[in-house]
């Protein structure tokens, strides 16, 4: 074998930086979507408080439902790196580097799950998450409905974004007991 070529330990350990930048940049986007999620509710109530123009809140479901869902999807893979890493990747090495005398690698993807905090902060994270790019937007629909503006036309449009918003939090809730 010449000096140059790579080895199997080489290939995997440049697939783990890989997938670990992939999760570091993830992690980064996913994060930064709660900003812009409180950027664009802030303006939208701001926009329909100025122009009294209640049906104007009915742009925060929609919004909200695509930010909340590229949120969750970013998460969900954040969280199928780091189970990749512990339980495919890991293993992998740990065999090439001790040839089978149980060297654990990675020890960090396995020992941080195991904080006793963990499920309260998890649980506190899906609240947040739920308020964030749920209850805001459900809010939105109450004042609109109890504003009574609407035709028939935007009541129905509300009613399905209502639905969609349903939906993306139990999707919300789904992934978090998953995880």
């Amino acid at each position: 074998m010449a000096e140059q070529d790579l080895t199997v330990g080489q290939l995997l350990l440049a697939e783990y930086q890989t997938v670990k930048d992939e999760q570091k940049a993830r992690i980064g986007f996913r994060d930064n979507l709660l900003y812009v999620t409180l950027a664009v509710v802030a303006a939208v109530i701001a926009a329909a408080a100025q122009a009294k123009q209640p049906s104007m809140l009915l742009a925060l479901p929609p919004v909200c439902v695509v930010l909340g869902w590229t949120y969750l999807v970013n998460d969900e893979k954040i969280s199928a790196i780091g189970r990749y890493v512990r339980d495919d990747l890991g293993p992998k090495l740990a065999a090439l580097a001790a040839h089978g005398s149980g060297f654990t690698t990675f020890g960090w993807e396995a020992y941080h799950r195991s904080d006793t905090r963990r499920r309260s902060r998890k649980a506190v994270q899906t609240v947040i998450d739920l308020t964030a790019f749920c209850a805001v937007p459900l809010a939105a629909l109450v004042v609109f409905w109890a504003n009574g503006d609407g035709g028939g036309l935007m009541v129905t449009l509300s009613v399905l974004e209502a639905l969609a918003v349903a939906g993306l939090g139990s999707q919300v809730v789904w992934y978090a007991r998953v995880a």
